[in-house]
């Protein structure tokens, strides 16, 4: 099967060859090397070069070795929550109520456990679908599961459920799990994420952009008042579907590095994420830059995404790389769940709006990202193409700004 074939025994042996392993410059690290090697990674998923064929956006990182248990009073390596609420200040967001969906192929048998250890490990209140917190569902809502287990899925549902719940730890969780990384069957579970009242939908996955790709925007177009968040891509300044959607946030990554600052962190595009000018699509009224004249520009907002600088995530069942438990995770794949709690965290878009106009109303409101680049893309001061708007300060500028400006930021399911 193109673009999702098992690749286990191809990343244990990078897990194996620490020193020696070659990956490409996307995943090569801007921080600080641990112990005489840089910070290496591989890609979860084989980049599909057939636009009939998604890819999922999942990094691991390769030069820590995965542990199976963390020691009491100790922490997995990797950022946090508490680091991840910190760096975009998230402090003082609830979510309560609201539900992120995740949109994912095939199954992971073992996602409620997983989730549970990510959870507890983080004193972030349990999620269980005995709860009702957390729901599974196939593209069809349900709840006779996907049969199919692919590990570079598996690995990317873990990144998903575990980034929900670090940006909106009181979010319910919907995940939807399609038959197939087929389009059909992606976009089936699109409009079941919807259909089961979700306004905040996750999608982890790209295809190659192609001259037909418009023909499913109306997945989007017919559902305003859904936030739908979409990974850029992990091509390095090349553009990615369903990103250019103009209905869509397009997430784009950056290198989250600590630092000695009052923010506690500082920000720089990662060079791994998909950005540009859409091949097909045209420019949405809400964006003006001069970077693509006429076509849609990619990113609109952005998210830490180097697997360099990456969040902690626990998955067992089964891991792309041969190892269980904890693990550094990376790629965009990272960054757009993390937006999508981030959304869930501001209140439910306005009826009849497209949330990803909103950060374009309020720059003031993200962090501006003006180092590094992706390509022939670099950030620089305002709005750029790798970066988007920038990196979210708090919530204030993912909401509805005529909600906002009148004080009636939603709130509810």
């Amino acid at each position: 099967m193109r673009g999702v074939r098992p690749i286990r025994s191809l990343l244990a042996a990078a897990v194996a060859l620490v020193g020696l392993a070659i990956v490409p410059a996307a995943a090569q690290a801007h921080g600080s090397p641990v112990g005489h090697h840089p910070p290496t990674g591989v890609r979860a998923c084989s980049q599909s070069s057939d636009p009939l064929q998604a890819s999922c956006t999942a990094w691991v990182r390769t030069d820590l070795p995965p542990l199976a248990s963390v020691p009491p009073k100790q922490q997995p390596p990797g950022l946090s929550p508490l680091d991840l609420r910190r760096a975009y200040n998230l402090f003082g967001q609830h979510g309560r109520g609201r539900t992120v969906a995740i949109n994912v192929a095939y199954h992971k048998p073992s996602l409620e456990s997983d989730l549970a250890v990510y959870r507890r490990q983080f004193h972030l209140p349990p999620c269980t679908t005995a709860s009702g917190c957390l729901r599974v569902v196939n593209q069809r809502g349900g709840s006779t599961l996907p049969t199919t287990v692919v590990p570079e899925w598996s690995f990317e549902e873990s990144i998903d459920v575990d980034m929900v719940s670090a940006a909106c730890p009181d979010c319910h969780i919907l995940v939807v799990e399609d038959d197939s990384a087929f389009p059909p069957d992606l976009f089936a579970g699109v409009d079941q994420a919807v259909a089961q009242g979700a306004k905040f939908v996750s999608n982890s996955w790209t295809l190659p952009e192609a001259s037909f790709e418009g023909s499913f925007d109306f997945h989007f177009s017919n559902n305003p008042g859904v936030a739908f968040t979409f990974s850029s891509g992990d091509t390095g300044g090349q553009t990615q579907y369903p990103a250019a959607s103009p209905y869509v946030t397009a997430v784009g990554g950056t290198t989250l590095t600590r630092a000695h600052n009052r923010r506690g962190f500082v920000e720089s595009a990662w060079n791994g994420t998909g950005c540009g000018c859409s091949l097909f699509e045209p420019k949405p009224a809400f964006q003006h830059d001069t970077i693509c004249p006429n076509n849609r520009t990619i990113a609109d907002v952005s998210a830490v995404a180097d697997i360099a600088t990456g969040p902690a995530v626990y998955d067992t069942d089964p891991t792309p790389f041969g190892a269980t438990g904890w693990v550094i995770a990376g790629g965009t794949s990272v960054a757009t769940p993390l937006v999508a709690g981030m959304y869930a965290l501001a209140g439910n878009p306005a009826p009849g709006t497209f949330p990803n106009s909103y950060p374009y109303a309020r720059p003031q409101d993200f962090f501006d990202i003006t180092t590094g680049s992706a390509g022939a893309f670099s950030a620089r001061p305002g709005y750029d193409a790798p970066t988007g708007i920038g990196t979210p300060d708090g919530v204030a500028g993912l909401r509805d700004p005529w909600h906002e400006w009148h004080g009636t930021a939603g709130s509810g399911s």
